[in-house]
C-alpha cells in the first residue's frame, strides 16, 4: 500500500517503533530509522529489513533532545529518499518520581524528547508535505496523554502536550492532503516497560510473570500487553487514503484503560 514512499520513525531501533518501522516495510515503504544502540546491531537491524521487505532502509543516530541535530536528520532522509512521506514521533523517555523530588535536568529531558522533538519534526516535515499535498504525521502520545498516573509528572505534561499539538497540527493541515493523528497505548512490553517488571518482581518477591500481571491488573483491564505489531496496523491504517479524514484524533489502544 505504501510502496515507493518514505517513512521515518524516531526511536524506532527497539520496541514500539521497531514494531511500527517493520509495519511499514511490510508495507513497501522505505525506512529511515533512527535511535540509539550498539553499531553492529543497528546494522544488522538495516540488514535483516532490507532482506526481508525488500525495501531501503537508512539509519541517523540524531540524539533527538537536540534540534540541531533533528534538522540533520530531517535533511540527511530528505537526500536519501527525495521526501519524508510518513513521519512517526515515537521517540521517548521516562522517570518516575514525586513532583518535589523530580530531578530539574530529567524534566528538561523528558519534554525535549518526548515533545519538543515532535515540533522540530513536523515543523521540518510540513513544507514538503504540503507542496506535494500529501503527508501522515503520527504522534505516538500514550494513554497518558488522556489521564494521569501519580509520580510521572514530566511524562504525563509531556504527552498531553502532545495530544494538543496534534489537533493543533491537524487543524493547520485541515484542507489539505497532509493528516495528523495521534496513538495512545496502554501498557506495551517494551525494554522501558520491562525494567518497571523488574523492579516490581525485586520489590514485592513475585517472579517475572506475576510481575507483569500485577503490572497490568491496575490500569489495563484486557490483561493483556499491547503489541508493537497492533500499533504498526494502527499506524499503517492512519496512513491509508481510508483514514483521509481522520485528523486530529487521539486513538487509545489500551486494553481498556481510559474506559474506566
Amino acid at each position: 500500500m505504501l510502496k515507493g514512499k518514505t517513512a521515518l520513525v524516531t526511536g524506532s531501533t527497539s520496541g514500539i517503533g521497531l514494531g511500527i518501522a517493520r509495519t511499514f516495510a511490510a508495507q513497501g515503504a522505505n525506512i529511515v530509522l533512527n535511535g540509539f544502540g550498539d553499531t553492529h546491531e543497528i546494522e544488522t537491524l538495516q540488514a535483516n529489513l532490507r532482506s526481508e521487505f525488500g525495501v531501503a532502509v537508512v539509519y541517523h543516530g540524531a540524539d533527538m533532545s537536540k534540534p540541531a541535530d533533528i534538522e540533520a536528520m530531517m535533511k540527511f532522509a530528505a537526500e536519501k529518499f527525495g521526501a519524508v512521506d510518513v513521519l512517526v514521533n515515537n521517540a521517548g523517555i521516562q522517570h518516575v518520581a514525586n513532583i518535589e523530588d523530580f530531578p530539574v535536568e530529567k524534566w528538561d529531558s523528558i519534554i525535549a524528547i518526548n515533545l519538543s522533538s515532535a515540533f522540530h519534526t513536523t515543523r521540518l516535515a510540513l513544507p514538503s508535505m504540503k507542496t506535494r499535498n500529501w503527508g501522515r504525521i503520527i504522534n505516538i502520545a500514550s494513554v497518558h496523554g488522556l489521564v494521569g498516573s501519580a509520580q510521572k509528572s514530566a511524562y504525563v505534561a509531556a504527552k498531553h502536550g502532545i495530544v494538543g499539538f496534534t489537533k493543533v497540527t491537524a487543524l493547520e493541515t485541515a484542507h489539505s492532503g497532509v493528516t495528523c493523528n495521534a496513538i495512545c497505548p496502554g501498557w506495551v512490553l517494551t525494554p522501558l516497560v520491562q525494567k518497571q517488571v523488574d523492579s516490581r518482581a525485586s520489590e514485592k518477591g513475585l517472579s517475572n510473570e506475576e510481575a507483569k500481571k500485577s503490572l497490568l491488573s491496575e490500569k489495563q483491564p484486557s490483561g493483556d500487553f499491547v503489541t508493537p505489531e497492533q500499533l504498526g496496523e494502527l499506524a499503517v491504517f492512519l496512513s491509508s487514503d481510508a483514514a483521509s479524514q481522520v485528523r486530529g484524533v487521539a486513538w487509545n489502544m489500551d486494553g481498556g484503560w481510559v474506559a474506566q
